[in-house]
Order: structure tokens, then C-alpha cells, then sequence
């Protein structure tokens, strides 16, 4: 049965509200103005300090840096439990592990908040592992660690609402499936060519067919 590595933010939990409150924080704590509610979730997935820059292309590398250290001051303190778990993805994930397969998560965001993320919703038993990541580190470069220390195989499958976590996993040899109930839309991920697609948190359940 394969392993099956997913993704955090979009896939298992919306984070909108926590991610624009500290990204609104960051900006003004540089002078930068805020961005709407309706901006966020173009946000959520990538790297901190490609969305910075992203947001403030003007702004230099030292400036760049500040921003990603008063986004996880704000965040660390309160903006990781200004959070919602998905409807169905604690059912799907116990259906999952009830069958013995494999889990982990592989995540643009620190390890630490990603911890407090799952420990909130009572989900960290389900995983076997918690990559995260950091500034530089795409998630390419996670999963190639992964696969390089043994933590997971060539036989795993990577599954995330963002094209970059498609398009992370087929940089190391690895299926994908993109999911609809994230923040990235259908035609971003059919345009990074997932192995499937799936509707809704509860169609996870068939993952332990396969």
C-alpha cells in the first residue's frame, strides 16, 4: 500500500483567517498596506518569502526577512489556531489509518507550527512524520530529503491543493493528486498534471484501495 504525504495548509485545514491577520501584521509593521480578505488565499501554499515579495516586489532582501519574522511572531502567538479543519478530513484520515497506510505531511511552514496545527485538531496521531519547511527550502527539496534519508519511498504519493505540491512531487518521481476543497483552483492543478483529482475530503477513503 503506498504511503500517502499531504500536504497541510488548503489540504487538511484552512488557515485563510490566521495567514491574512499575521501577513496584514508583517506589512504594517513596514509600512506597506494592508491586503484585502479577498487577496489571502493566492497566498496560502507557497514559501513566506516568495509571498512577500510577491506583495511588495519593491521591498529589499533585509526587509523581506523582517516581514517573515513579524509573520511568525503573530503567527506562532495566536494566528495558528485562527484555523478550521476541513469537514471530513478526521473521518477520512481514521478510515486511512484504520487500513494501516502510511501518512505523513510535507508542508511550506515551519515544523513547529505545523505540530501545534495537528495537535490542535487531535490529528498528529495519524502521522508518522512532519517535514516543514523554511526560507530557501522549497518543497522539492523536502520531499527529495525525504526520499534521500529513507523516510519515505519513490512508491509514495504527494497530495496538496497547490500546483507546487503537484509539481514538487513529480520533480522527485513521485504520483500526485491534487484536491478541490484548497485554494487552488481546477485549472491550476490540471495545468501541473496530477495522476487524479479528487471532490470532496471524503473521497481521501479510496486511497486505502489502492
Amino acid at each position: 500500500m503506498q504511503p500517502l504525504i499531504f500536504d497541510l495548509d488548503g489540504t487538511i485545514s484552512d488557515p485563510t483567517v490566521g495567514i491574512g491577520r499575521s501577513i496584514n501584521y508583517a506589512l504594517g509593521a513596514f509600512g506597506y498596506p494592508e491586503i484585502g480578505a479577498e487577496e489571502v488565499s493566492q497566498y496560502i501554499g507557497p514559501p513566506l518569502d516568495g509571498i512577500f515579495r510577491r506583495i511588495a516586489p519593491s521591498a529589499s532582501a533585509a526587509t523581506i526577512l523582517g516581514m517573515v519574522a513579524k509573520f511568525r511572531e503573530r503567527y506562532g502567538e495566536v494566528g495558528y489556531a485562527e484555523n478550521l479543519v476541513y469537514p471530513g478530513i478526521p473521518d477520512a484520515l481514521q478510515h486511512l489509518a484504520s487500513h494501516g497506510v502510511h501518512m505523513g505531511i510535507c508542508t511550506s511552514k515551519k515544523v513547529e507550527f505545523a505540530e501545534r496545527i495537528l495537535t490542535l485538531f487531535q490529528l498528529r496521531p495519524y502521522f508518522a512524520f512532519v517535514s516543514g519547511g523554511d526560507i530557501g527550502v522549497g518543497k522539492d527539496e523536502q520531499l527529495r530529503t525525504l526520499i534521500e534519508q529513507g523516510t519515505v519511498s519513490h512508491g509514495a504519493v504527494m497530495i496538496g491543493d497547490r500546483a507546487v505540491d503537484l509539481t514538487a512531487a513529480h520533480a522527485n518521481g513521485l504520483r500526485s493528486i491534487g484536491v478541490l476543497w484548497g485554494h487552488g483552483s481546477r485549472d491550476e492543478l490540471l495545468a501541473a498534471v496530477p495522476d487524479q483529482l479528487l471532490e470532496s475530503p471524503m473521497d481521501l477513503k479510496r486511497l486505502a484501495c489502492t
